[in-house]
């Protein structure tokens, strides 16, 4: 199998809880991540992999940190773009986002996310407020990545159909119950997500799924199938969702799985998935 001659890691995350805590970091089941993870702990392991470029997440939903993942992939050759946090629901959101083009690093600036996984209303994305939001961040330019739970992807498809000007894409093939097996109904409303073309999957995020200690790629397969075949190779990207894999797998790990997932595509198939849908979707520059 030829090798992809451009690799983006479309999905990671750096913290420092001397800067700010993690309130989701919570239990003994996430204590091995409950540390710093700076960008200078993923920069060996990207090289290690033959990494050429990432996209970096936000995690906390405050302002104060897009302006610093802004500044660090300013002064970074690894992040390309960054998927930050604003406010939807304020009124001002055109503004904010406009602020933060103003910022060192700003240009960075590729899409917007917001823990709709949090959100105890199931259609929080339909609301009047975030609707508006969603308009904005349309008019900006950016991407919004959407991190929702299987049961908010009724939700999540209608937000799109309703904002066809806007990119969705959908983070972790939205966190399917891989390590019960349980396909339906899932792969069901993914494929209606898919069906719309504004939208956009991550492959990423799978091994946290499963179970950390027993999972295979196997056990993966049928969730990348399903989504590979509902937003076909020009529609998927890989994302290593570092430093969480962590509690599943290494780095490495993670990417040879994917590659694993991905081996029956042609090479011009795999050039998208791990480059190619990640750099039309945030407009990165290769």
């Amino acid at each position: 199998m030829t090798a992809v001659r451009r690799l983006v890691d479309a999905h990671h995350h750096v913290w420092d809880l001397s800067v700010r805590e993690q309130d989701w970091i919570t239990g003994h089941e996430l204590a091995p991540i409950r540390r710093d993870f700076l960008i200078d702990d993923l920069v060996p392991e990207a090289a290690a992999s033959g990494v050429d470029a990432t996209v970096l997440v936000q995690t906390v939903t405050v302002p104060e940190e897009t302006p610093e993942f802004l500044a660090l992939a300013a002064a970074s050759d690894l992040i390309a773009g960054v998927v930050g946090w604003t406010d939807l629901t304020a009124p001002g959101v055109a503004d904010a986002l406009a602020g933060l083009r103003e910022l060192p690093g700003g240009d960075r600036l590729v899409g917007i996310r917001h823990q709709v996984q949090s959100e105890p209303d199931p259609e929080w994305l339909l609301r009047p407020d975030v609707r508006r939001g969603l308009a904005a961040v349309a008019r900006a330019g950016l991407a919004y990545d959407l991190v929702v739970r299987p049961g908010q992807l009724p939700a999540a498809a209608k937000a799109a159909a309703a904002h066809p000007g806007l990119t969705f894409v959908l983070d972790h093939l939205g966190k399917p119950a891989v390590a019960t097996g349980e396909l339906e109904p899932w792969a069901s409303d993914v494929r209606r997500l898919a069906a719309l073309p504004n939208t956009v999957c991550k492959l990423s995020g799978l091994v946290t799924e499963a179970d950390w200690a027993t999972w295979t790629v196997a056990d993966l397969r049928p969730y990348s199938d399903t989504a590979l075949d509902a937003f076909g190779p020009s529609r998927l990207m890989f994302g290593s969702d570092w430093p969480v894999c962590g509690l599943a797998s290494s780095y490495a790990g993670v990417l040879a799985a994917a590659r694993e997932l991905m081996a029956g595509l042609g090479e011009a198939e795999r050039a998208d998935v791990f480059a190619g849908t990640a750099d039309r979707t945030y407009g990165l520059r290769g």
